[in-house]
């Protein structure tokens, strides 16, 4: 099991309940030292959060179509779309994006027609007509629900790693009052933190 995040926290340096020294480091640490010391613990535990879910390969096609009815598009904004509509949780390639663009269009379900230097796609009648059969586009279904958990963990390290910045920031330029006082915040957040898992 995993205890990055466990009682004694962030690689066993007594930062978890219980560890007695908080933010401050070991006895008779210099506490800019404890400082540094909980910003490279912050950012390697960070660095452990898992990749957002693959989508199935039946979604591109889905996805393309259901983007396709609305208006015409080329290839990279049909990717950035897509990422765009499913929170960042999914980005397809362009290596499985423009071949299902071919195939849709070896189906006769879209054709292409240069605009601007670049090839826009279009649905041509029978396209829209299996647009509009196919439903709720999958950034909508049970995959993006899944990927917008993933999204809103995606933000957490984020902040994890900003807030190391910061205590590294006082660690550097500091007096001892003002690393106390960041020493004092981070003790503060680290037991609300762990009040939201004890909801």
């Amino acid at each position: 099991m995993d205890n990055t995040f466990g009682p004694r926290g962030f690689g066993g340096s007594g930062f978890g309940p219980g560890g007695g020294r908080g933010f401050g480091g070991r006895p008779g640490m210099n506490p800019t030292a404890g400082l540094w010391e909980a910003m490279e613990h912050l950012r390697s535990a960070f660095d452990q959060r898992p990749q957002a879910p693959r989508m199935a390969r039946g979604h591109v096609r889905a996805a393309v179509l259901a983007l396709l009815a609305e208006q015409p598009m080329h290839g990279y904004q049909i990717i950035q779309e897509i990422e765009e509509r499913s929170g960042g949780s999914w980005k397809p390639s362009a290596g499985s994006v423009y071949p299902t663009l071919q195939l849709l269009a070896d189906e006769g379900l879209i054709e292409a027609a240069e605009q601007g230097g670049r090839k826009t796609y279009s649905l041509t009648e029978a396209g829209r007509a299996v647009a509009d059969e196919a439903g709720t586009p999958p950034w909508e279904g049970s995959g993006a629900r899944a990927g917008a958990g993933s999204a809103s963990f995606g933000a957490l390290p984020k902040a994890g790693v900003d807030l190391a910045g910061a205590a590294a920031q006082v660690a550097r330029t500091g007096t001892p009052e003002q690393v106390q006082q960041a020493i004092d915040v981070l003790d503060e957040a680290r037991r609300r933190l762990y009040a939201i898992l004890a909801d």
